[in-house]
């Protein structure tokens, strides 16, 4: 019998990639601004206009599409076209519509521990983007429980953990946020495998817990979780 009632998951950048798409959106739009300011400059406006936003708009490529659109109004001073505002809707579109790519080993490991385990998947942002990634993973199938969170705290996982009557011990998730998928469950007295991801959106980044935290394990990837589990069990 598993010592884990349910094995979660985040989604973005966990299960399949996310960041990059983001990463060569900005880089896109520093070029689309380049006649005004240094791509430095961009990257940092865009930055605190996306931190500024996230209590209005929250997280996704929406919230990001109005971030990079209040950004390009704000400093060309009302001078960037319509035209170049269109082309930042269209990129926003691009990466609505940009094809789901599972990270290495994600499909085998995933079809691997649903035997013999409840698996949920919790992952945070746009409802709508959220459930087409879900469903174009290929994945969704293997999930009994999916929770899409407007945001990810202590007191979003206690709503969950309450409403489906897991203790909290008995609970792990796996991600690779520090910030929103590690500390917030250990905090609650479960367990957490981070599993870092080529790069991290600067909001999300946050001190490692002690490599002696209780409930903390940290992985390269996601193969290495089945040998986790076995080795947790004994």
């Amino acid at each position: 019998m598993s010592i884990f009632d349910v094995i979660a998951f985040d989604a973005d950048d966990t299960l399949w990639h996310n960041e990059r798409y983001y990463v060569e959106a900005q880089a896109r739009f520093a070029q689309l601004l380049s006649q005004y300011h240094k791509p430095e400059w961009v990257h940092e406006r865009l930055l605190d206009t996306e931190t500024r936003n996230l209590q209005h708009f929250g997280y996704g490529v929406k919230a990001f599409a109005l971030s990079m659109i209040e950004t390009a109004v704000e400093f060309t001073e009302g001078r960037i076209s319509g035209v170049d505002i269109q082309k930042v809707i269209d990129l926003a579109k691009e990466m609505l519509s940009a094809d789901v790519q599972l990270l290495e080993h994600v499909a085998e490991t995933v079809s691997q521990l649903v035997i013999g385990n409840r698996l949920m998947l919790i992952t945070k942002g746009d409802l709508l983007d959220q459930e087409s990634k879900i469903l174009r993973s290929g994945l969704s199938e293997y999930f009994q429980y999916i929770e899409i969170l407007s945001q990810k705290t202590r007191e979003s996982y206690q709503r969950v953990l309450k409403r489906y009557s897991i203790v909290p011990e008995r609970f792990l998730m796996i991600g690779n946020s520090l910030k929103s998928d590690i500390l917030p469950i250990l905090e609650l007295g479960g367990s957490a495998v981070y599993i870092p991801y080529e790069t991290t959106w600067l909001h999300e980044v946050a001190d490692a817990p002690a490599d002696d935290q209780q409930g903390y394990y940290l992985l390269e990837n996601i193969a290495q979780l089945p040998a986790l589990l076995e080795k947790l069990e004994k």
